[in-house]
């Protein structure tokens, strides 16, 4: 009786659930509208036969329940039973999948006005690529990428030099205008999914898979990685924005072609020595660093690092917060460097200066940070020097006590926070778990690494 009763109150709970439950599908911003539609079909067919064999079987419980001088019936097969039982169910099937089939064939079935964007993924982060005017993406190879060629554009195709390089994160797209995106993976699978666009697909290495879409509205929203693809997938986060036309347009104005990137100069250390003079002032003549200045040691350090870090100072997503006092201490300094060009020529000359190994002033339980920085090493490498395709800088021979201030920052959210540092908002997430002792036995373990 008691289990008959619990068995009732389960499909009351689970349908009451559902029907005032706040968890529920996003606000959809495309045109697949039948996606949602085909997920109600299924709640709907699932719901009915929930309800149906959990009431039948609370039924059965209280109707055939044990009591005196009855005897159950033994019956081991009943043809009429078992037709109807197929049937149904065949046709619950075919309720749920017939409908998928329809919307499938609209999936494959690109519109021929579709315009085309491709969009990489590779471990831990998202670029983008569109056409240029020719309409043709270039061909591409893993062995041509580089700092200068992130996407392994090959250098001698024609194709591919008006093709637009978007090295971000952040993608734009025009709202009301139907869009294919090619996908392609750069080492492992990965999955490009939207929620709010609602359809998704894997990227598999060694071939281009895509998806296609209408945005039916304005926002923005996060691009997620939906197959495990290493130890930071949660954090391979990115941003997908749907403009109005005019809006996208100035947008796309603003990103560079391969081309444009392969002329870009590279930097002048000669001309980048008389701008370092201002730098000296607290990281040393040499690059070496200063504790008492709360000035980091920049000499070794990688220069695509270096100067990303320059236009997040000089463009408010670094030493913004109030309580990254050292921090807002580089803004200002930035308005020494006017340009791209300047910051390009003072890293050139910074990576011509001697790299000594900073010296330690942290000790901790090198066993336990060992352990810790199994993680670490994901990205910057197990010898902690790191690379551009992890986004992952250099921490060993580096000041101990700035990668602890850093990790302690990216842990209260000082640093990471501003919503165009996305590389930073992955380290956040990696680093949330830290606590000031297990920081200090990292960074002490780094301090091993040669």
């Amino acid at each position: 009786m008691i289990f008959a009763i619990m068995l009732f109150l389960l499909v009351v709970g689970s349908v009451l659930f559902h029907l005032y439950s706040p968890w529920y599908l996003t606000p959809l911003a495309s045109n697949w509208g039948t996606m949602d539609d085909t997920i109600d079909l299924t709640f709907w067919v699932t719901g009915a036969v929930f309800v149906a064999i959990n009431v039948f079987m609370a039924y059965c419980v209280f109707r055939f329940r044990n009591r005196p001088g009855q005897k159950a019936d033994y019956e081991p097969e009943n043809k009429k039973l078992e037709i109807w039982l197929t049937g149904l169910t065949t046709l619950g099937v075919a309720a749920m999948l017939g409908p998928g089939l329809f919307v499938w064939a609209d999936f494959v079935n690109v519109p021929e006005e579709a315009a085309q964007v491709e969009a990489v993924g590779q471990q831990w982060h998202w670029t983008y690529r569109f056409p240029g005017e020719d309409g043709k993406l270039g061909a591409v190879e893993a062995r041509h990428v580089s700092v200068a060629n992130p996407l392994g554009l090959v250098p001698e195709d024609p194709d591919g030099q008006d093709d637009v390089i978007v090295d971000n994160p952040e993608l734009h797209i025009p709202v009301g205008k139907p869009v294919k995106m090619l996908l392609r993976s750069m080492d492992v699978l990965h999955n490009f999914t939207v929620t709010q666009i609602r359809v998704k697909m894997d990227l598999v290495p060694g071939i281009v898979s895509y998806i296609w879409f209408t945005p039916t509205k304005t926002g923005e929203f996060d691009v997620m990685c939906e197959e495990y693809c290493g130890l930071a997938h949660f954090a391979m986060r990115g941003r997908i924005v749907f403009d109005e036309v005019p809006d996208f347009e100035k947008w796309l104005a603003k990103q560079p072609t391969f081309a444009e990137l392969a002329a870009r100069p590279a930097g002048d250390a000669v001309a980048g020595k008389p701008l370092y003079a201002v730098c000296a002032a607290c990281h040393g003549t040499e690059g070496e660093g200063n504790l008492a200045l709360n000035a980091p040691k920049l000499a070794g350090q990688q220069g695509w690092y270096m100067e990303r870090q320059l236009q997040a100072f000089k463009h408010g997503k670094r030493g913004a917060d109030a309580d990254d006092v050292f921090g807002q201490q580089m803004v200002p300094m930035m308005a020494t460097l006017v340009d791209d060009v300047a910051i390009r020529n003072v890293v050139a000359h910074i990576e011509t200066l001697p790299d000594h190994p900073a010296p330690k002033t942290l000790s901790g339980d090198v066993a336990r940070g060992e352990k810790l920085y199994r993680t670490c090493a994901a990205c910057h490498g197990a010898d902690g020097r790191g690379s551009h395709l992890t986004n992952a800088p250099r921490q060993t021979g580096m000041n101990d006590w700035y990668l602890a201030r850093q990790l302690q920052n990216f842990r209260s959210g000082i640093r990471g926070a501003h919503r165009d540092d996305i590389f930073g908002a992955q380290m956040g997430m990696m680093s949330a778990n830290l606590r000031d002792q297990t920081i200090t036995d990292l960074v002490a373990y780094i301090n091993e690494l040669e």
